[in-house]
């Protein structure tokens, strides 16, 4: 069997086992409903349009989140690394604030922001948040202060030492916190929508068909979330790889 296709044993025989246990009797087959019965509530989900608008909703909200989070997250990490007077005034708040976890957080946005839409939004952000801020200000902060040095006796620009230094000699970190955010940005707009569970999004179809007993259309949108999840995981690290494919030919 080639390497390829090994992936697939597992999973496989999971789907083996589950079907095993859906034919044991009526008990069985409510906690684990037979695949055929998930397969048909996939396409019944499909037919009616709710997975496809459910799907759209999560996405747009984790997109909108990450990118946002990403950038915010991204320039405070570089300024803290490069102007060390904010840093002495900042650092020591973020790296206390960062210790609370995410959720921790949600019994405040709730009583801030509400219920609604601008609080999922936020939960998202701030899950792209820390992560892009600690990698860009780990790889900023390694630069050498050799090149700074140089780069003040050739008189250069703010910006010139931020496109031309910092940025170059921090990129590998931040794509590194890029792909962390993307990933916990994902999670984090799935539990914001159970959590605050108002419009639309898979969170709360699956809270949906929780309240209706129905297993089978839970189960398709825990794989719709997986799957998504490891399509954007692969399109990141694939997408790393390339930008960073300048530092394979420096080392030939």
């Amino acid at each position: 069997m080639s390497a390829r296709w090994k992936g697939w044993v597992l999973p496989v025989l999971l789907l083996a086992a589950w079907q095993l246990q859906s034919q044991r009797g009526d008990l069985y087959a409510s906690i684990f409903p037979p695949l055929q019965q998930i397969g048909a509530a996939a396409r019944e989900l499909w037919d009616s349009g709710e997975l496809t608008g459910a799907v759209g909703a999560s996405l747009g909200r984790a997109a909108f989140g990450w990118l946002s989070g990403s950038l915010i997250g991204i320039a405070v990490g570089l300024l803290l690394a490069l102007c060390r007077p904010v840093d002495r005034i900042l650092g020591p708040l973020f790296h206390a604030l960062r210790q609370v976890p995410l959720f921790a957080w949600i019994p405040l946005i709730g009583l801030w922001l509400g219920r609604g839409e601008t609080a999922r939004l936020f939960v998202v952000q701030l899950a792209a948040f820390m992560p892009c801020l600690l990698q860009a200000h780990e790889g900023a902060a390694k630069l050498e202060r050799r090149y700074l040095e140089v780069a003040q006796v050739l008189r250069l620009s703010a910006r010139t030492r931020l496109l031309k230094l910092a940025l170059p000699a921090a990129m590998p970190a931040i794509l590194s916190g890029v792909s962390q955010a993307l990933a916990v940005a994902w999670i984090a707009a799935v539990a914001s929508e159970l959590l605050f569970a108002s419009g639309p999004g898979l969170g709360n179809s699956m809270l949906m068909a929780e309240a209706g007993a129905r297993m089978d259309t839970v189960l398709v949108c825990v794989a719709a979330i997986g799957l998504l999840g490891y399509a954007m995981n692969h399109a990141a690290a694939r997408a790393g790889a390339w930008l960073l494919r300048w530092r394979d030919t420096r080392d030939q």
